[in-house]
């Protein structure tokens, strides 16, 4: 399969503003990729077609900030995509649980008693390396260890609302938990959360489908709730979210920039109030976790 890539450089010191821009929008197609020793950064697009890379690019351009060039656009055939992420994707861990590229399936060396998700690059793909998803996984190694044994996870039912690429809702299966779905707006996200599902033996374990919020959480409550999404959209749905939270359980809220932390802990308190609520920032970034009493 041939993909088009559409690349254009951008001034250093504009990539964190960038970056920001990419989540807050949601838009999948994008990424940012740095080197930080050469002291360079581009936004990078993959798209199925050219005309349709162009396209995007003439919406996106307008709201980016500094002085751009012209970008470049070239065929980029599925391998090249996939080795062009080498370099930028390398494994990480929080507690017994790691996150490994596949291509490193044949020399990591798995701890005894940890657990590992592999991981391979897609159009809809995230790492897992953001802030925003690192700190929803270090709350969810967290709630592992307050679940319990194996009778208090498996009874636990958790759900990922905007999947994404699956990483939270695959680690929650790879922790124990064992009743997860994930779901997501956009149908691309959903298929390569199912293919990474099946990379990793998970396939028969956790749910995905196509749902938008007030669907995708209209089913029973559930012990924990997780949503990595941009925060306006958190606070205009605080309601939903909060309602699909069960006595005892947790809300997992992320994508939150650490100026947006106080707007959206004021949305969920009226809500839910008198629920439990505490913080953490990593970079620029800040989480939201909420606990609904018994």
């Amino acid at each position: 399969m041939s993909l088009i890539e559409i690349r254009v450089e951008i001034p250093a010191d504009a990539a964190d503003a960038a970056e920001e821009i990419l989540l807050e929008l949601g838009i999948r197609n994008w990424s940012l990729l740095e080197d930080a020793v050469a002291r360079r950064a581009w936004i990078v697009g993959i798209f199925p077609a050219e005309a349709e890379a162009r396209a995007r690019w003439g919406e996106l351009r307008p709201i980016l900030p500094g002085s751009l060039g012209e970008p470049s656009v070239h065929p980029l055939a599925d391998a090249d995509w996939r080795d062009s992420y080498k370099a930028h994707f390398k494994p990480w861990q929080f507690g017994h649980l790691h996150w490994v590229p596949v291509w490193e399936r044949g020399a990591f060396r798995l701890p005894p008693g940890h657990a590992v998700l592999w991981l391979d690059p897609g159009l809809a793909f995230g790492t897992g390396n953001h802030e925003t998803t690192r700190l929803c996984i270090e709350r969810l190694v967290q709630l592992e260890t307050k679940a319990g044994g194996p009778p208090g996870k498996a009874a636990a039912r958790v759900i990922d609302a905007g999947c994404g690429s699956g990483i939270l809702a695959l680690s929650a299966s790879l922790l124990g938990f064992g009743n997860v779905a994930g779901f997501d707006l956009d149908p691309e996200a959903v298929r390569v959360s199912r293919e990474n599902a099946s990379l990793n033996g998970l396939a028969g374990r956790v749910s995905f489908r196509v749902a938008d919020l007030p669907s995708g959480l209209g089913g029973p409550p559930a012990g924990i709730v997780l949503a990595n999404i941009q925060a306006d959209v958190l606070v205009r749905n605080a309601r939903i979210l909060a309602s699909a939270v069960a006595p005892g359980g947790t809300l997992v809220l992320s994508g939150i920039l650490a100026a947006e932390r106080d707007a959206v802990r004021a949305a969920f308190a009226t809500v839910a109030p008198g629920w439990n609520a505490n913080s953490r920032t990593m970079g620029e970034w800040a989480d939201l976790v909420i606990g609904r009493p018994f």
